[in-house]
């Protein structure tokens, strides 16, 4: 209790502290703004001198400029010039200590002012950019006219004339309003001398005479002054010497007014009295600081004795460890010298890895459009009801092509994941689903080699999970597609089991058990490397690409796991892998996804542009399309693509992405300029660059993959053609 209330005392007294300075600079501050309206000056100048001196004693650097430039602009507005410039100079020295703000480009505007007061344009110049720079920056528009008219002063003043004019004239062209009053009659009275300059006398009159008129809504002393020299100086070159003198004698009589208002409200005793109590202060603090300074000397001294005598006694220590710095700096340079050959050795292994890389995804791509001529000209074949004798030809170049399909595909998975290319989604899913659902799409398999496929899957596994459904497809359909191949006239069995649930996470193991072949004990380590089998042997009576377990093994690493595995040669093989995933407690049920069969027969007589650059890609499209009484026109490149659909309607276009000229892309973003409705179906060989959601990016529908599935290809163009 008692350590409680210590805290709390010390902390109240320095919100109190703070509080106080922070009253303290505004009270002063406050009755400096009151004693300035009085026209009290004097007093002006002191309560805000005491501001700077209460700001300065409490290191509050923003007051401590807030109010010097409040003192410079005091002195502007009395006309003393180069007080003006070394009181908002020096504010200006404290300002770029901090953040920039509004008053700080204010505080450069009157420091421009007082150097046009002082006839000092080159420096002037120098504060109006500052200024506009600074309220640039932070966006500040409410005294641009001001600033603009600053600008003009200074263009004028040294000769460039028409820069100053079409300032001056942008600024008079504003409607009038009270806060624009002054600095419009300011740009008349401008211009004004410019005509006058010119000896265009009758024009000067005419602005000087709007000038006076505005200046009378908002009547400004010192313009109005200025305003009436000009306007006797304009009649005594016309010659016309009774309005000359008339308005010279108003001129004398209201700068005579002017004088004796400024020396009211300061008087040259009272302004000298503050000058001298000023110089006094600063010699004070130059005398407190010297005092300070010859202190600080004593205490280096005494610092620098103590100094020597400490680097006496590690000067000792330095001998004695200099031998031991020798044989360290001799490690050091070995081990930099191995570490620079480690590095060699990174750098070439990274290239080498990127170079297999580029190649593989390259040597994919391009077998795509070939493969898909082969697939595409034997299903065309297979529906033109061959010879029996043909049939087995076409039906094994089927297989190879639908083989090599999955080989390409494999190796593109592969370049993904080593290219880190792989996002991981985090989507609801029902893990019971999943599996049932990869059971059902293999039943063929495990049915074709008499094997019982079984699935064991733990109740006590919520319903609803958070992960990548997709990757965790992948990786029970490459292991237990294995575990059937493998298998013949036995079991295989998938095992789902809860280990623990903590919070919002449960961790749950998998286990893909088979009886068939085995895995010799020698090749265990070695399985899970790409183009991997047991032997050759079985590479040649069972097929398959070598891939499907690299797959798993990079997956379940990009998931946080990892594989393992047990087996005996003749009696089967046994894959298992935990995961950590997390439990979706909204209990919002998942959906299914229904794949849905389409109605060939609905979308007839439709009319289908095809945008394809290869010439055997054309003819196999068409005739797929024509087979199924759609009609259809083939168009090789983008540009005549965008013109055709500006020309012509179609129901849909199908877009190949690598086209010559412009590709698919950006013909698609062309087009959806001006037809935002047609489908665009993207046709590509996909690369390692390349995503759906990318080609979606760009205005398409959807994505048909080469080489693809004919039975895929009629249901996507089913579903975007059947209205």
């Amino acid at each position: 209790m008692k350590f409680y209330l210590i805290f709390v005392i010390l902390f109240n007294s320095v919100l109190y502290s703070q509080k106080e300075e922070t009253d303290s600079i505004r009270y002063y501050s406050s009755l400096a703004n009151t004693n300035i309206k009085e026209n009290n000056y004097k007093n002006a100048f002191s309560y805000t001198q005491k501001a700077i001196d209460f700001a300065q004693g409490n290191s509050k650097i923003n007051e401590q400029a807030n109010q010097i430039a409040k003192l410079g602009k005091l002195f502007y507005n009395l006309k003393k010039y180069d007080d003006a410039i070394e009181k908002l100079t020096e504010s200006i020295n404290l300002y770029k200590t901090l953040s920039p703000s509004t008053e700080y480009a204010k505080t450069y505007y009157y420091l421009g002012l007082a150097y046009i007061g002082n006839n000092n344009f080159k420096a002037a110049k120098i504060c109006n950019d500052k200024t506009l720079a600074i309220s640039k920056a932070l966006q500040i528009k409410d005294n641009d006219d001001l600033i603009n008219l600053q600008k003009a002063i200074i263009y004028s003043s040294t000769q460039k004339i028409n820069e100053a004019a079409a300032i001056f004239n942008t600024i008079i062209s504003k409607a009038d309003n009270p806060g624009i009053l002054n600095t419009k009659a300011e740009a008349l009275y401008q211009m004004g001398l410019i005509e006058e300059h010119n000896n265009r006398n009758n024009l000067a009159l005419n602005y000087f005479n709007k000038a006076l008129n505005l200046n009378a809504k908002n009547e400004n002393l010192d313009q109005k002054s200025n305003i009436l020299l000009a306007i006797s100086d304009v009649y005594e070159k016309m010659l016309d010497k009774s309005n000359a003198y008339a308005f010279l004698k108003l001129h004398l009589n209201l700068k005579e007014s002017i004088a004796i208002s400024i020396n009211e409200k300061l008087g040259i005793n009272d302004y000298e009295a503050f000058k001298e109590n000023q110089r006094r202060q600063n010699l004070a603090r130059l005398n407190k600081e010297k005092e300070e300074q010859e202190q600080t000397e004593k205490f280096s001294r005494l610092i620098n004795y103590l100094s020597i005598a400490l680097i006496a006694i590690l000067s000792l220590l330095s001998l004695s460890l200099y031998r031991n710095n020798l044989i360290r700096k001799k490690t050091n340079l070995l081990l930099k010298e191995k570490n620079n050959e480690l590095i060699k050795a990174k750098i070439k292994a990274e290239k080498a890895s990127n170079a297999r890389a580029d190649f593989l995804s390259t040597v994919s791509h391009e077998l795509r459009t070939p493969l898909n001529a082969i697939n595409g000209i034997t299903h065309l074949l297979l529906e033109e009801n061959p010879k029996k004798s043909q049939l087995h030809y076409l039906n094994s170049l089927q297989y190879s092509g639908n083989y090599l399909t999955a080989f390409i595909n494999d190796i593109l998975e592969i370049n993904k994941i080593d290219s880190s290319k792989v996002e991981l989604e985090h989507i609801n899913f029902n893990l019971k689903q999943l599996l049932e659902g990869i059971q059902n799409s293999l039943i063929e398999v495990a049915t074709k080699n008499k094997n019982a496929f079984l699935l064991d899957i733990d109740p006590s596994i919520p319903n609803n999970l958070i992960g990548d459904p997709i990757k965790l497809s992948q990786i029970f359909i490459n292991l237990i597609n294995n575990a059937l191949k493998f298998t013949k006239n036995g079991k295989v069995i998938i095992v789902a089991k809860l280990n623990s649930i903590e919070g919002e996470k449960a961790r749950v193991f998998f286990e893909i058990t088979d009886t068939g072949i085995g895995i010799p004990a020698e090749k265990l380590e070695t399985v899970f490397e790409s183009f991997s089998q047991g032997s050759t042997e079985i590479n040649r009576k069972y097929g398959g690409t070598g891939l499907g377990l690299t797959i798993v093994k990079k997956l379940l690493n990009l998931l946080g796991s990892d594989v393992h595995l047990k087996s005996t040669l003749g009696e089967g093989s046994c894959f298992s892998f935990e995961l950590e995933l997390s439990i979706n407690n909204n209990l919002v049920p998942v959906e299914q996804k229904v794949k849905t069969t389409f109605d060939i027969s609905k979308i007839k007589g439709k009319n289908i542009l095809v945008v394809e650059d290869n010439n055997i890609n054309q003819m196999i499209t068409k005739k797929m399309l024509e087979n199924k009484e759609i009609l259809c026109e083939v168009i090789d490149n983008g540009e005549d693509a965008i013109t055709a659909l500006k020309n012509n309607n179609y129901d849909l276009v199908l877009m190949d992405v690598h086209l010559p000229g412009i590709n698919g892309t950006i013909a698609t973003q062309e087009i959806r300029k001006f037809d935002a409705a047609t489908p665009i179906i993207a046709m590509t060989a996909i690369s390692l660059n390349e995503n759906r959601e990318m080609l979606l990016s760009f205005g398409m529908n959807d994505v048909i993959t080469k080489p693809f599935i004919p039975k895929d290809f009629y249901n996507i163009l089913s579903k975007y053609l059947d209205n």
